[in-house]
């Protein structure tokens, strides 16, 4: 299966809810009314755009009906696409890992988001791309967490550095980047423990671990990503505003695209956080994440 065709697959709930609902809307009208608007509000608003890029959206729509430019209904699904797509554009940037030297990526987000899911993936896209990699288990929080890994890193073929449950993570961290530079690791990949912003300890840590990657290699953490479950829809914008503020964010990862019917909440996310999402998660196996590419995305929505 191509690349497309499986991210047609991934996405196939969002697409039944958002294209499909289009379509139906659209189908048979002759004529561009309010009442037609009201219909594309409601189906947009249930695929999770939110109100603010929904109403974008409908403005956009309504001024190039307004000049004349746009006089099918069937042609409002064109503007739409292409506005979705500028939105999207705006918050794409493939990570790209400069050759030579350490690249160190840390990982974080609350539980139950597919956080040490993702980075056992993470490192298999990386070790494909030819790169070597090593995953430190600094989630000690949680026992569970580090014996997941354990069997992520095992699945990718790639080294774990681990301590025992309620160890200090800033250790593992330290241990990890010891490991990484005496064996020329190319990128380090970095498991931390799944953080609401209430719990002040548990961030203190986060910055604690940033110290120690900054003292020992220059420009570390070179990349901070937070892992968001699409399916959380709202919640999901709340938790990245609140993560950037405290811990600064590079880039999201956006997983679980697949379980949900409400995958328009990417266009919010790329729009109103302005953090770029680099990756997606498309479905269980080793092989479900994606680097986002906006253009492949909404080619997989639309076409």
């Amino acid at each position: 299966m191509g690349i497309l065709e499986r991210l047609k697959q991934g996405l196939d709930k969002t697409r039944k809810s958002l294209l499909k609902n289009i379509d139906s809307v659209l189908m048979g009208k002759r004529i561009i009314d309010q009442a037609l608007f009201d219909e594309l509000e409601e189906v947009l608003i249930t695929a999770d755009v939110g109100p603010f890029y929904t109403d974008f959206l409908l403005e956009k729509m309504k001024e190039q009906v307004k000049r004349k430019e746009l006089q099918q209904p069937e042609l409002l699904k064109r503007v739409l696409r292409e506005t979705i797509a500028e939105i999207l554009t705006t918050g794409a940037a493939p990570l790209v890992v400069p050759p030579g030297g350490l690249y160190t990526i840390m990982v974080i987000g609350v539980n139950g988001t597919g956080k040490t899911t993702t980075l056992g993936k993470l490192a298999h896209l990386f070790k494909e791309e030819g790169k070597s990699v090593l995953l430190a288990a600094a989630d000690t929080f949680r026992a569970a967490a580090i014996e997941q890994l354990d069997v992520w890193s095992q699945r990718a073929g790639v080294p774990l550095i681990k301590k025992s449950a309620n160890a200090d993570p800033a250790a593992v961290v330290y241990d990890a980047l010891l490991a990484a530079k005496s064996n020329a690791v190319d990128v380090l990949l970095v498991d931390t423990a799944g953080r609401l912003h209430t719990k002040v300890n548990l961030m203190e840590e986060l910055k604690k671990m940033k110290r120690i990657m900054a003292r020992e290699v220059p420009g570390a953490p070179h990349e901070i990503f937070l892992v968001l479950d699409a399916t959380t829809g709202q919640n999901a914008i709340s938790q990245a505003k609140i993560f950037s503020e405290e811990a600064g964010l590079t880039g999201i990862i956006l997983t679980k695209l697949d379980g949900t019917a409400k995958g328009g909440v990417v266009i919010r996310i790329a729009g109103e956080l302005k953090i770029p999402i680099r990756y997606i998660g498309i479905g269980e196996g080793i092989n479900d994440l994606r680097k986002f590419d906006s253009e492949e995305f909404v080619a997989a929505l639309f076409d």
